[in-house]
Formats: structure tokens, sequence, C-alpha cells
């Protein structure tokens, strides 16, 4: 099908962002990405060594071309760090499509409501394609809506805990209210959770976690390719209503 996901001036025909954090090592790293079929995949700038782009290296890998680079401000915990740190980003030459994360909790990790949105307007105002992280808080994604950002990305749960989706209703009521694609970031655990989120309307999903802790990361990978696509499929296709009662499936006039 002809049903790209639009974000700004980019677009992408798979609806599945990647992480590339918690892999044994940079071969398994890449056979997850090749199945998961993604093509963007996000980097922790504060956590790979960005000047090495040597043989066998993460970033000689995720600047390879093969796919669009998310660089993350993970780590961040105030405005001013995550700013710094995607100005850095900028200078090496990786994407100007970028994951605004900024950490108000070490413990649940939960995001900084007002860092990430006072970020969030300076690096819009700077250039950025803007992708901030947050909580499933309608009013929040509507703020950070109308000061610019190109997505709002709120979490299903926490980040790694891969407790699925916990808040369908806050995800509707989001859902509802965006003119720009919401794609669910963290709490993903298995396929059926990806496409539970897809079903209910998201545009994308962002995963770490889920396939990389999974005890086969490739079978995984690919699983959750299938899920997203399926959710996707079934959100456009439409569920039928559901009834208290059973519905024949064969008509029941005419019986012989």
């Amino acid at each position: 099908m002809n049903d790209p996901l639009k974000i700004g001036s980019f677009s992408f025909d798979s609806r599945l962002f990647v992480g590339t954090g918690k892999y044994a090592d940079v071969a398994q790293t890449e056979a997850a990405l090749v199945e998961s079929g993604a093509q963007v995949v996000t980097v922790a700038l504060r956590r790979v060594d960005l000047s090495d782009r040597g043989e066998g290296s993460m970033m000689r890998l995720v600047t390879s071309g093969r796919w669009t680079v998310l660089p993350n401000t993970a780590g961040c915990h105030t405005a001013d760090e995550a700013i710094r740190t995607l100005r850095l980003a900028r200078e090496l030459g990786i994407a100007d499509l970028v994951k605004l994360e900024v950490i108000g909790d070490p413990r649940t990790l939960y995001p900084d409501n007002e860092q990430t949105l006072e970020a969030a307007k300076v690096l819009i105002k700077e250039g950025f394609t803007v992708l901030p992280y947050c909580m499933d808080d309608p009013v929040l994604c509507r703020k950070l809506e109308d000061v610019g950002c190109a997505a709002v990305m709120p979490l299903a749960a926490p980040i790694g805990s891969g407790l699925g989706i916990r808040n369908p209703y806050n995800l509707r009521i989001i859902l509802e209210q965006a003119k720009v694609p919401v794609i669910v970031d963290a709490g993903v655990g298995t396929a059926s959770d990806a496409a539970v989120a897809m079903e209910l309307g998201c545009d994308g999903l962002l995963m770490n976690t889920a396939i990389a802790e999974a005890k086969d990361p490739i079978r995984m990978a690919r699983a959750m390719r299938m899920a997203t696509a399926a959710g996707r499929d079934a959100f456009l296709a439409g569920r039928m209503p559901k009834r208290l009662h059973a519905s024949a499936s064969s008509p029941e006039t005419g019986l012989i």
C-alpha cells in the first residue's frame, strides 16, 4: 500500500523506528535493524563515541546511509544539556531530525515536561525537526504541537518496562486532537503491544528494549515489523463493532 508516514519534510514507508542500544554487539544490532525493516534508527548521542567511524563501530553502522539517523538526548536532565547535545550532532553532520528526551526522574525515567517544552521551543527556532519524548498527557502534547514539534512521542509505559499500553484512553484523546503524527515511544514489550498501539490509530512506534532484550532479538525484530504493519492495516480497515450477543455469520433468510 502507498501509506507513507510523513514527519515534517521526511517521509518513510516503515512506521517502526528502532533503537541501537542494549544489543550483544554491533553485528547483532545490524541484524536486528535489517530484520525490523525500520528506515529510522535512533542513537543516544551521550552513550556512543560520535567520532569513532572505524570498522565495526556503532557510528560507522548507523551512518552508512542505509537508515535515517534519529539522534536522541537520552541521559540529559535539563533543557540546556539537550540543546547543547543536539547542536553537537548537527555540527557532526547528523540529520536535523531529532528525538528530544529530557529526563525528570532517574528511577522511572519519566520525562520533565517543563524542560522538554523549553528545549523544544529553542530547537525549533534553530531549524531542527523535533520529535519530543513525553508523558501521555493530552495537554502537554497539544502544547508541544503548538510550539512547532513535527510529531509527539508519548510513552505507553516507563522506558524499558515492557508493560505495554497502560493507558489507551489518554492515547485516544491525544490521537483525537493531534494534527501531527503520534508515535508511541517506550513501554512496548511484545508484538501484541505493537499491534494494539497501531490499531488505536498511532502513526508509528519507537522501541529498543523489547527487541534487544528478547531471547532472540532477530526474530523479535521481525515480529515487531509484522505486528506494526498488521496493526496499521487493521486500523485502516476499521474493526467490526463489538456486540453483547452473537451475530450469525451466515444469512438466516432463505434457509433450506
